[in-house]
């Protein structure tokens, strides 16, 4: 019984927070942003963010002097081409950044629906196509294969994801998720230019020379003078389906 009232007492005395132990759940931390921000290893080998994440500064339509006014929109760090009709450049138009390039590496991250078709265009002259349809330059195509069916057109596959677009096929089998977010990368050493997706090179191409003269005259691009030839900006399309862009960044050379 002494033994009881001993412990009763000592038990009194204790603080209120030593009595009993109360488990607080903590709550995660919000994981942080990385699209649309550059890393410091980035930054010390000379990236660039070509698009800021939130609005449209260093770019414009194509045929524009100013971005858009429809078609185009920015929602929570993604670009979003919206769905019109399907027609090339017949919604908002294509954008284009306000400089030019010669050697550099290109990376975008793309997602598509279902049926979609849409690319990425680099050693574009805005003002080589002022009448209807895409701004001229050549394109790393974006497409679903199975259910587009500009994948059955062109020769020999060349009018598929990860091609140049009209020019050069890219594999058929390749590393690509439609339900997910993919990894675009245009690499351009003078005259050398490959194209890589997800991480897989899918070509490689010498532009300047007889070979790519030849193969630019049995394609669409056959009546534009010098194709692909020069320098020029880079471009992101418009073609009435609803794709989304970000993390779109570059390096010079």
């Amino acid at each position: 019984m002494k033994k009881i009232i001993f412990i009763m007492a000592m038990l009194a005395v204790l603080p209120a927070s030593a009595k009993v132990k109360k488990t607080v759940a903590q709550q995660p931390a919000p994981a942080p942003t990385t699209d649309n921000v550059l890393s410091e290893q980035e930054q010390r080998e000379g990236w660039k963010l070509l698009w800021d994440g939130k609005t449209t500064n260093g770019w414009r339509g194509a045929k524009l002097q100013t971005f858009p006014q429809k078609g185009w929109r920015i929602e929570d760090g993604v670009l979003k081409v919206e769905a019109a009709n399907g027609a090339e450049s017949g919604n908002g138009g294509d954008i284009v950044t306000d400089k030019t390039y010669h050697n550099f590496i290109l990376k975008v991250d793309f997602k598509i629906t279902e049926g979609a078709n849409s690319g990425i265009k680099y050693f574009v002259d805005p003002d080589m196509n002022q009448g209807e349809g895409s701004a001229i330059g050549c394109e790393f195509q974006i497409l679903d294969d199975l259910r587009h069916p500009d994948a059955k057109l062109g020769v020999k596959g060349n009018r598929k994801l990860a091609s140049l677009y009209d020019l050069i096929p890219a594999p058929e089998q390749k590393p690509f998720d439609i339900t997910a977010w993919n990894t675009a990368m245009v690499i351009v050493k003078g005259s050398h230019v490959e194209h890589w997706l997800n991480g897989v090179k899918m070509l490689e191409y010498e532009r300047n020379n007889q070979e790519w003269n030849a193969l630019v005259a049995y394609s669409k691009y056959k009546n534009w003078p010098d194709f692909g030839n020069r320098d020029g900006r880079i471009l992101l399309q418009d073609h009435g389906n609803e794709v989304w862009f970000k993390n779109v960044k570059i390096k010079e050379l």
